[in-house]
């Protein structure tokens, strides 16, 4: 979701911009970068240690949280040609399914603005016990839409979530948003999702 369907990523780094700021700690866009794509917990785990903040991981993540869905409630940053793909995918009645290291209450108030089942399934970075780039997620999402990953299509923005996706079986197409993705099995590259469609995809596999 982060840097494929919405560009949310300047929203976390804003916020862990303000914690830094609150905090009287050191936080650097390098650091920001290296949270892109992680499981939440991770980036939380990873904030506390380079902020030396008091609070545990999981009290880092609900902050993070609080001022991400803040933010997104004023605006929702659609990627290009993201929420016209999905909208397409819906009509030729393509399941879906969202895959995200992201919480649930983050991703409500964005699934909101689509129409009813344009994801069938949604697993969460709160509902799996290994996150990105584990494959779990991805043979989760999988497993509750009844296909068999190698038949699936993974669109990701970041490297964790690309290994992830091939990891599990998946055809990958990598979309680069803020950070670089290298070349790899199964990973096919486009520069935007501006005038893709479902036909485009099921190339892929």
């Amino acid at each position: 979701m982060d840097g494929t369907l919405v560009d949310t990523e300047p929203y976390w780094m804003a916020t862990e911009e303000a914690l830094a700021e609150q905090h009287g700690a050191q936080w650097t866009h390098e650091d920001a970068m290296h949270l892109v794509g992680n499981d939440l917990l991770t980036s939380g785990r990873y904030i506390k240690q380079r902020m030396g903040l008091p609070q545990s991981p999981e009290e880092i993540v609900e902050l993070l949280l609080d001022g991400v869905v803040e933010r997104v409630q004023h605006a929702v940053p659609w990627c290009p040609g993201a929420r016209e793909l999905l909208l397409a995918l819906h009509d030729a009645g393509v399941p879906c399914g969202l895959v995200t290291m992201s919480y649930q209450r983050f991703v409500a108030p964005i699934v909101e603005h689509l129409p009813p089942e344009t994801f069938r399934v949604i697993v969460t970075g709160d509902l799996v016990e290994y996150g990105k780039p584990h494959p779990e997620p991805y043979l989760t999402a999988a497993a509750s839409l009844g296909v068999d990953p190698a038949e699936c299509v993974a669109i990701e923005d970041s490297n964790t979530g690309a290994t992830s996706a091939a990891a599990a079986g998946c055809q990958v197409l990598v979309v680069p948003n803020h950070v670089v993705v290298p070349a790899g099995e199964r990973r096919t590259f486009r520069t935007s999702l501006e005038g893709m469609t479902p036909a485009d995809l099921a190339a892929l596999t």
